[in-house]
């Protein structure tokens, strides 16, 4: 009996061991997991069931509702359970001022755009205040399926002034880039988090490695880049997708007043209007402060013109302390944040010797990259695994077009490197149709007179039409690939002291049946104010009859034009979808032989040469 108990003992402890060996097995393959470079989906992460979700208040540095108290950000964390028995996981952060939803689209919220240029605009209606009655929210539930099962924490908050956040939108304010900062910092140990809005029991984040990745779409694409430019330590890596870079390029072209695509009449205030879902008791302060003070007081709806108020909300300009690795994405076809948002940041990244690289495809608003693109980056520098993506000699993703936005054709970079500046000129059409060509512009003048009731695609179409001058190419014999920004040259008088200038290069015949893309037609478009042609931040009335010379961009592309079409050069003025929509009958006069289209095309002017043949 004595050696069956010691027998007994024996077995059951070696049963203990065998058990404890397990569980320290399965707790050693509890970790991330990498193969070709990207973390993979671990089991043991994907139980959502075993997620764990908790939120918090961070403190950041600053009091933007003036209450005397530091404004603290609303943030909530899922994790893997794991992390609550000593493991340590990066975090992939998502921060916006949309989560706890936004103001409603009541009649008169955009400013009326019908109106004369020299005129005051006209007051808009600001939407009701309406009283939450929800309990606070999780914030979001984005990425998490993505990220949590391949060994990230996923962390969200709202932005000042939002949801169950402190604090006042300002849209592009110092205090929307100090926010994610803070959180950063607590998630890196250097912020006090606490359980309550108004509590003083801390909380730590003890599960964290204090590597940061931040992802977003527009708005939320916008915030990792104000964090990154603050040069936050913990900050690794930012993918911004469609991210509004510059208010300025958003509400304005060149000194123009010009909305963004498919909200007509929006400016910075509606937009402030639209995301203050915070503290119903100090929105009233915050809108005289902001919105009605600041805003009213520097936005300049009347002339377009930049200043420092708007330089202050151009992230270009903050770029100096940025460290942080960069992968953007964007659509060619993005009419609401146009595609000079991503390539301006990208190229000043490059610029500054950061890992950068640059993912296009040719869709409207949105569209992250693939996941494996998008992992890879995470994984390089949150993981710290060396999987080369720093040191690919393809710096830009360009998904073609009838391809699927999964598969981009690699390049060595943006705009295609073989792509030379090539300057078109102009022969006579008046009403119909003139000739862009190689040889020297016609000295003679075309005359288009101002009507905001034709679109813009009622006047590409139009065989003829006096509201617009049109200039194309013969029809392409060959393919014919345009990469970069676009530049025109134009030469203008005006019978009245103001007028919107507007240009759309098209490709014709203009398309519309069952089978039309998004790129069919429009191939990138472009819009400046006569008034500013010597600088955005000073303007001048123009003298009826005086000839002016306005040089500007047109929005980045990279699109090839198909053989049989041809590449037609519209200038007109009002442009129904984005400009203010003054009265029929301004005249802009041309001057054909001092008005010039200057095409970035792969292989040059030889290409141009042998697709025209």
């Amino acid at each position: 009996m004595k050696i069956a108990f010691k027998s007994s003992i024996s077995l059951l402890g070696a049963l203990a061991i065998s058990f404890l060996g397990f569980a320290q097995e399965t707790t050693e393959q509890a970790k991330p997991i990498f193969k070709d470079g990207e973390a993979q989906i671990v089991d043991a992460f994907s139980n959502t069931k075993e997620w764990i979700h908790h939120d918090l208040w961070v403190e950041t540095e600053f009091d933007t509702d003036g209450d005397g108290e530091l404004d603290r950000m609303h943030v909530s964390v899922t994790r893997p359970e794991q992390t609550e028995k000593g493991l340590k996981l990066p975090i992939i952060y998502v921060t916006s001022p949309y989560f706890a939803g936004v103001a409603g689209d009541a009649p008169g919220i955009m400013w009326d755009v019908k109106r004369e240029l020299n005129e005051k605009s006209k007051e808009r209606v600001h939407p009701e205040v309406k009283r939450r009655s929800a309990p606070r929210p999780m914030i979001s539930y984005s990425h998490l399926k993505k990220w949590v099962p391949r060994g990230y924490i996923v962390v969200h908050s709202s932005s000042p002034g939002t949801g169950f956040s402190d604090g006042a939108p300002t849209i592009g304010g110092k205090n929307e880039s100090l926010a994610p900062k803070a959180v950063i910092d607590w998630l890196c140990g250097r912020a006090k988090g606490f359980t309550e809005r108004g509590g003083n029991e801390e909380v730590k984040a003890y599960w964290s490695t204090g590597k940061v990745g931040m992802t977003g779409t527009s708005y939320n694409g916008t915030l990792p880049l104000a964090a990154a430019t603050t040069g936050v330590d913990g900050l690794e890596v930012i993918i911004p997708i469609a991210p509004n870079t510059s208010y300025y390029h958003y509400y304005r072209s060149n000194g123009l007043v010009r909305s963004p695509g498919g909200y007509l009449g929006e400016d910075i205030d509606v937009l402030y209007d639209f995301v203050h879902s915070g503290d119903e008791d100090k929105r009233a302060r915050n809108n005289e402060a902001i919105r009605d003070t600041e805003m009213m007081n520097n936005m300049d709806r009347q002339t377009g013109d930049y200043n420092d108020w708007w330089a202050e909300r151009d992230y270009l300009n903050q770029m100096d302390n940025m460290k942080a690795a960069l992968l953007m994405s964007h659509g060619f076809n993005d009419w609401n944040v146009m595609p000079e948002h991503s390539y301006r940041i990208y190229k000043a990244a490059k610029e500054k010797g950061l890992p950068a690289q640059i993912y296009y495809h040719q869709n409207g608003h949105g569209g992250p990259p693939p996941t494996p693109m998008m992992n890879k980056w995470f994984t390089k520098y949150l993981h710290g695994i060396d999987n080369g993506v720093d040191r690919e000699k393809h710096k830009a993703y360009i998904v073609r077009e009838n391809d699927d936005r999964q598969k981009p054709t690699a390049y060595l970079d943006y705009p295609n490197p073989s792509a030379k500046a090539v300057t078109l000129n102009l022969s006579l059409g008046e009403t119909t149709v003139g000739g862009l060509t190689l040889d020297r512009g016609v000295e003679a003048e075309e005359t288009l007179t101002d009507d905001v009731s034709f679109s813009g695609k009622d006047l590409a179409k139009s065989k003829k039409s006096e509201n617009r001058l049109l200039y194309v190419t013969p029809k392409l014999k060959n393919d014919l690939h345009i990469s970069g920004v676009p530049k025109v040259s134009i030469t203008l008088s005006s019978n009245k002291p103001a007028a919107n200038l507007s240009v759309w290069l098209v490709s014709l015949p203009w398309q519309e049946d069952s089978t039309t893309k998004i790129t069919d037609n429009i191939i990138t478009r472009g819009w400046a104010d006569p008034k500013n042609h010597k600088s955005l931040t000073d303007e001048e009335d123009l003298v009826p009859g005086r000839s002016y010379t306005i040089n500007f961009d047109l929005q980045p592309d990279d699109q090839i034009i198909k053989a049989g079409q041809q590449i037609g050069f519209m200038i007109f003025s009002s442009d129904q979808e984005f400009t203010i929509h003054p009265k029929a009958g301004t005249e802009l006069t041309i001057k054909l032989d001092k008005t010039h289209l200057t095409l970035p095309i792969v292989g040059g002017e030889e290409a141009y040469k042998n697709v025209m043949d």
